[in-house]
């Protein structure tokens, strides 16, 4: 299918779908096998457009939702019963798999954005293979009668992005001109050549070619890089056009065998100057071990050594690509000072990083990992309490847009999954998030970055053990900045009520400008009667950050998903002088937990 414009005729997308064209392709999905979704499910689907073509869009809210489909009652709380949530989510992946199996060549598209319940209706006609960009921004007025044109591999199912009004992003939009055009954003790229056999029989012959293979497969895992697969006869001459600083690297290697030893030796070069970046020798023993197990860890251990964020590659060039970015390194510099923002969690710098990443979707508005970033920093907004006065949408309905745009992008991106998961988890669909985080880290599970970030999800979802050993993993592995992590980790600790060992990892960490990181200290020094201590946290919320203070037991519940574990935390400010009015555990509780609590 193709994006249709004004010149089709009355037919195109650019007019909005009939009423009557809405209701026919309702019917046509509902009469479809493929659409498999309880009664109660279509019911809510059934609902919604009827009130979106009723003129009624600013009335579909979960509240008249529960009372009108679900008879609820008029005290019915959103945030203890999930009814809503759970059917919208049902219906959403009924759509999803409709228009993936049957609806391909359906003429209307109906979603319901995540983020709320109004659906979007949107014309589509057949598309030429070459036609796959977005191409329009919907109007903010048209909200639930027409969306942003659709691209054929949304249709075809491709992360199943659902559409939303994106008026509120910013100074920049999801298409235009520049979609048709699209030019690639400049990335380092790395030439794995062809690693050298030295020993010269038919086993080594075959480990070589192995080992090759599956250090070009993993690195390739981490979009922050391009991977080129080739020899010296195809190379570049040198690494990018005069004036730029956009990196190429070649990655070699030499394997010997000697009995039942293996020995692999690697290293990185600067195509450029020749100079040596890296290298290191690998050794293990072939008998005791599949050949298969050794090519896995060797090529995980230089993946993750050279490819994730904060890695070799990051960190040769960053210097001089930060100090002065040619006009094709722009993107890449804008990515290096996200990731040198996220080392400190700076409110200052997280205000520049996010305009930086704004122009980098509007010039690249295909480029997933940007789309992944500018999530990250749309969630930080509401996580650490930056920019709250800012006259925009809501940071949660920003960074489950722009998380949704990036997976729509590339759905195997592990950044782009990392900003869905955090969005979803913020948004209190935990069982989604952690279900989009398994995902990922089976994907890439050398990308330390994420990994950290899942284990802590994991722990504050009250799984603690494998959390926390994912988080102690990930500062054990990470090559970069670990105060975050250290910061979790002073969490697990506390949860296991070891308040020494939690002060220890909180010591460690060095987030001082972060108001949750002066949370987690008061709490520990109120469990180990540190009262100075706790009261210069205070005082330091207070000063920087009271919203911290006003609604502490809704950031706590917030992050942490079990009541048990949110009252031994807010047990630890309290101790520590907060005032914190006492509340029934369910008032906080997330909708999944309520819900499980309730049928437990």
């Amino acid at each position: 299918m193709s994006i249709a414009r004004p010149e089709d005729g009355p037919a195109a997308a650019s007019a909005p779908p009939m009423d009557h064209e809405i209701r026919d392709q309702l019917a046509r999905i509902r009469s479809s096998p493929a659409f498999d979704a309880p009664d109660r499910a279509q019911k809510f689907l059934c609902y919604v457009v009827e009130e979106a073509l009723q003129g009624r869009a600013d009335r579909i809210k979960a509240y008249s939702i529960a009372i009108e489909v679900f008879h609820r009652d008029a005290s019915f709380d959103a945030q203890n019963d999930p009814v809503v949530r759970i059917e919208a989510g049902r219906v959403r992946r009924a759509l999803e798999h409709y228009y993936l199996l049957t609806g391909q060549k359906d003429p209307i598209l109906i979603t319901i954005p995540k983020g709320g319940y109004v659906p979007i209706f949107s014309r589509v006609l057949e598309c030429p293979a070459q036609a796959d960009e977005l191409v329009a921004q919907a109007r903010p007025s048209m909200v639930g009668r027409l969306a942003v044109p659709v691209t054929c591999l949304m249709l075809l199912g491709v992360a199943g992005w659902a559409l939303a009004d994106h008026s509120a992003l910013g100074p920049f939009s999801y298409g235009g001109p520049a979609a048709v055009t699209d030019p690639a954003p400049g990335m380092p790229k790395v030439i794995i050549a062809p690693f050298e056999d030295i020993t010269g029989t038919p086993g080594s012959a075959l480990l070589t070619r192995g080992l090759n293979d599956e250090v070009i497969g993993q690195m390739a895992r981490f979009k922050e890089i391009n991977i080129l697969a080739g020899d010296a006869a195809t190379e570049p001459v040198k690494a990018s056009p005069s004036g730029s600083y956009l990196p190429l690297y070649r990655l070699e290697g030499r394997i010997r065998l000697d009995a039942d030893r293996l020995r692999f030796s690697a290293r990185l070069i600067d195509r450029d100057d020749g100079v040596i970046i890296w290298t290191k020798t690998y050794d293990a023993e072939l008998g005791r071990r599949a050949l298969l197990d050794i090519e896995t860890e060797i090529a995980g251990e230089i993946a993750m050594t050279l490819a994730q964020p904060y890695g070799v590659i990051f960190q040769a060039k960053a210097s001089e690509v930060l100090d002065n970015p040619s006009e094709d390194a722009k993107a890449y510099a804008c990515a290096l000072s996200y990731y040198g923002y996220r080392a400190d969690l700076n409110r200052q710098t997280h205000a520049a990083v996010q305009g930086c990443l704004k122009e980098v979707v509007a010039r690249y508005p295909n480029y997933a990992t940007a789309w992944a970033l500018l999530s990250l920093t749309y969630l930080d907004e509401l996580r650490f309490r930056y920019r709250l006065d800012a006259s925009t949408a809501a940071p949660i309905d920003l960074a489950l847009q722009t998380a949704a745009r990036a997976v729509s992008l590339d759905p195997g991106n592990v950044r782009a999954l990392q900003a869905e998961m955090l969005a979803d988890y913020f948004n209190r669909d935990v069982q989604n998030a952690l279900a989009i985080g398994e995902k990922a880290y089976a994907l890439n599970p050398n990308d330390t970055e994420f990994a950290g970030e899942y284990g802590f999800r994991l722990a504050l979802s009250g799984e603690w053990e494998r959390g926390c050993r994912l988080l102690s993993q990930t500062i054990t592995r990470n090559p970069g900045p670990v105060d975050y992590f250290r910061s979790g980790m002073a969490v697990c600790a506390y949860m296991d009520r070891d308040y020494q060992a939690a002060e220890r990892w909180a010591r460690a960490a060095d987030l001082p400008d972060n108001p949750i990181y002066h949370v987690i200290l008061a709490a520990i020094y109120g469990q180990r009667g540190k009262m100075p201590e706790a009261r210069q946290e205070s005082g330091w919320l207070e000063r920087n950050a009271p919203d911290y203070l006003t609604g502490i037991r809704k950031e706590v519940s917030t992050r942490i998903l079990r009541p048990q574990d949110q009252e031994h935390f807010i047990e630890g400010l309290i101790k520590a002088g907060f005032s914190i009015p006492v509340e029934r555990s369910s008032e906080t509780m997330p909708p999944a937990v309520a819900l499980s609590a309730s049928n437990g």
